[in-house]
């Protein structure tokens, strides 16, 4: 049960939240658009993945669920691999870079001081760039404050697996400023 009145129409989860309050929601999906889906050096699926393995570590269900299906819709491996980087990544068969840059996102949501000169060389020595460091620390950040937008608002968290599926498509295809609208 949410910890505040949400009108039954709202979607689930953070979208839901976004249009509850679009006036904070729509830079909410903006930021969220920025960072995962903006062209980069990094693929979106990489950048998903990155989302979903901070929401993980953060115990967020919602956000770990749907953004797991974004990444394993958008990645070589799909939901296999993603599901193999959330349960071990030390053995998950993914590209060093990557790899060490969710090290540095994993250290992100324990906090800020966490994030350590070796973890960064370590990024560096795997081909990351100052930008893709940069951008990893803030989707760590970011979605800490999502993850606790969500779980502190109690947010309507969809029980079934596929419900995640079916949002993953709307976002792949639509993006995230669509969130705060629901259009």
């Amino acid at each position: 049960m949410p910890h505040i009145a949400m009108p039954p129409e709202l979607a689930p989860g953070t979208p839901g939240l976004f249009q509850y309050r679009p006036e904070t929601g729509r830079h909410l999906g903006e930021l969220a658009e920025t960072l995962l889906r903006n062209p980069h050096s990094m693929s979106r699926g990489d950048r998903e993945l990155i989302a979903a393995y901070v929401s993980a570590q953060n115990d967020c269900r919602f956000c770990s669920s749907a953004h797991a299906e974004i990444s394993a819709a958008q990645i070589s491996g799909g939901r296999a691999l993603v599901d193999k980087v959330l349960d071990d990544l030390d053995s998950a068969p993914i590209p060093p870079k990557l790899k060490t840059l969710i090290v540095i996102a994993g250290a992100v949501t324990k906090g800020g001081h966490e994030v350590t000169d070796a973890m960064v060389d370590a990024a560096r020595q795997a081909g990351a760039t100052d930008t893709e460091i940069h951008d990893t620390v803030l989707i760590a950040a970011a979605f800490a404050m999502f993850n606790r937008y969500c779980d502190g608002l109690a947010a309507i968290v969809p029980d079934d697996p596929a419900a995640y599926v079916g949002m993953a498509q709307m976002i792949i295809n639509d993006g995230y400023r669509m969130c705060a609208t629901g259009h």
